[in-house]
């Protein structure tokens, strides 16, 4: 009657050859391939594993073992420059990539290990608490904001844009647009407010078409900014004056 042995469980065939070099201490990129057939060969003879799923697999690395164990007898191959084939380099690349894998499995689950410490709630703030809004104090609303500065602001945008007019075609005639009202692009500033929420001053002037849109949309910026709607900010001095919207969505 011979003695039970019990062997320890491999998730497939590069898992154990990854066993076996690493158990030997192995240079994975110089393996011995007579001596891990050899031992290759002895783990699947102890196999007492059912499932010819599983079986095929280690069955074929062993076809593959012994193949490179031939090839590694005969003269090596040259390639088209004249150089050396080693039959054992598709194997490496093959383990490589398995390690590579499995290493990356074991971080993932240490993360769900870790993930399983955190326990997360809804959000308990009192009504009182969400309907609160902060009072507006228009002299810490504009800050460093000068009228000088957002004067030379709109002084640059219109150079911008009259750089823009072609020398030639300004001459044939002039299409008149319909007038713009402050009302109206007091309406269009802050829907344009409420969508973007954080915009460029310069960025807003510059989306406008003829010089009266520029001058009404400078009027109903400095108009929003006296009943708190929008908050203007500025980082460092001469830079581009960032606006916030202040409306409620």
């Amino acid at each position: 009657m011979g003695i039970p042995v019990k062997l320890q469980a491999f998730e497939g065939p590069l898992d154990l050859l990854l066993h076996l070099i690493d158990k030997n201490k192995i240079d994975i990129y110089d393996i011995p391939i007579v001596e891990i057939t050899n031992q290759y060969m002895d783990y699947i003879n102890g196999m007492e594993e059912e499932d010819l799923n599983v079986m095929s697999e280690f069955l074929l690395m062993a076809a593959t073992l012994l193949d490179i164990k031939c090839k590694m007898l005969l003269p090596k191959e040259v390639d088209e420059e004249g150089v050396e084939q080693d039959p054992r380099e598709e194997l490496v690349k093959q383990l490589l990539e398995y390690k590579l894998f499995k290493l990356m499995s074991f971080e993932l689950r240490d993360k769900q290990i870790e993930g399983e410490y955190y326990y997360y709630k809804n959000p308990t703030l009192p009504k009182e608490v969400k309907e609160y809004e902060q009072p507006v104090d228009l002299e810490e609303l504009l800050g460093d904001v000068t009228l000088g500065l957002l004067n030379k602001i709109f002084k640059n945008v219109m150079k911008k844009r009259a750089d823009k007019e072609d020398p030639i075609r300004s001459n044939f005639g002039k299409i008149e647009k319909e007038e713009v009202t402050l009302p109206e692009k007091l309406d269009y500033v802050k829907n344009y407010a409420k969508k973007k929420k954080n915009f460029s001053f310069r960025a807003l002037l510059e989306n406008q078409v003829t010089k009266m849109q520029v001058v009404v949309t400078f009027l109903a910026i400095l108009e929003l900014m006296k009943d708190g709607s929008i908050e203007i900010t500025q980082e460092q001095p001469f830079d581009d004056i960032l606006i916030t919207s202040n409306q409620v969505a």
